[in-house]
């Protein structure tokens, strides 16, 4: 046997090794602590649909689940955390638009890939935006607030749940179309965000309804459009983006639960499965749809699928808009 040929054989058979390692660690799955980062501070849509994972896994699995908010980089440490761990389903991430899709069209210097770096486990649910307006701010529909913008320019600031996220993409979509001389104040989660947008730091901010809906009832904030293809339920009287005139604007947020590449097909599976089982409880699916949530709970290659779209429909908006964020 020539050396050649013995290397190629040792190759081989570590490979082969390794494949059994994992198929044996994939059938004990779960057997230690589960961790979920979220990439959002607490509070935030992401961070809920973690706990319900995590409450449901906890039952299920019968072992210990951390939820663990990891905020910064506008979900970039949370997301190359993910991408760094070992790919045995013991770090998983319930990762959203921004960390899977936009972010790496903002900063092609993320310490991952999300292309080679995860795997797509589910698509939990999609959102769509609500434009909201602190009621302290003058205006009482769409029109309105572009007036307002433009006869107050560089006074008007609108939050966004971080750099990358749907409500900055939203807001700088808007500020393109409108005219509308708006300032990007990004914080690190949605919560954040909105605490500040009710006690009138900044005067506007693309939200989801989950969020938005106890601060409307309260008459803190107040909604001037939403970006879904027609009215919610919960919102009758807020017309849509198209019927305040700007067509364009659709979209929303959009979460899912990621794992490092390579992680066994076993563990996908039964992260999978469980993920359907968790959001499958009429109390939940109805607080949610309710709201404007469309819950997708397909297949792994499904996901993936959709994240590659994702990612292609909000790079044509960042090259339009020429969104750029500070590396």
């Amino acid at each position: 046997m020539t050396k050649k040929t013995m290397i190629k054989t040792w190759q081989i058979s570590l490979l082969a090794l390794l494949a059994l390692a994992n198929a044996a660690v994939a059938q004990d799955y779960p057997s230690k602590p589960i961790r979920i980062l979220v990439p959002t501070a607490a509070g935030g849509i992401a961070d809920q649909f973690a706990r319900i994972l995590s409450t449901h896994l906890t039952d299920n699995a019968k072992q210990t689940i951390v939820v663990e908010n990891r905020t910064g980089g506008g979900g970039a440490i949370a997301a190359e955390g993910t991408a760094k761990a070992a790919p045995d389903g013991y770090t998983i991430m319930v990762g959203l638009h921004a960390t899977n899709a936009i972010l790496p069209l903002l900063n092609p210097k993320l310490g991952y890939d999300p292309t080679k770096d995860f795997t797509q486990i589910i698509h939990i649910g999609s959102f769509p935006n609500l434009l909201v307006v602190n009621s302290k701010v003058p205006v009482k529909t769409v029109a309105e607030l572009v007036d307002y913008a433009k006869k107050n320019v560089g006074k008007v600031n609108y939050a966004s749940q971080g750099n990358g996220s749907s409500g900055h993409m939203m807001g700088e979509q808007f500020r393109l179309v409108t005219g509308a001389d708006i300032v990007h104040v990004p914080y690190r989660g949605a919560a954040p965000a909105v605490q500040d947008l009710v006690a009138g730091q900044v005067q506007m901010m693309f939200d989801t309804v989950t969020l938005q809906a106890p601060q409307l009832e309260a008459g803190n904030t107040r909604a001037l459009a939403i970006t879904a293809t027609q009215r919610i339920a919960l919102l009758p009287n807020v017309p849509t983006m198209a019927e305040a005139g700007y067509a364009d604007m659709q979209g929303g947020a959009w979460f899912g639960v990621f794992a490092p590449a390579g992680t066994p097909k076993n563990v996908v599976d039964w992260l999978n499965a469980e993920t359907k089982k968790a959001f499958a409880a009429a109390d939940i699916r109805d607080k949610y749809q309710k709201q404007g949530a469309q819950f997708m709970l397909g297949t792994p290659e499904e996901f993936t699928a959709f994240v590659v779209a994702e990612t292609r429909r909000w790079g044509d908006v960042i090259r339009k808009a020429n969104i750029k964020i500070e590396q």
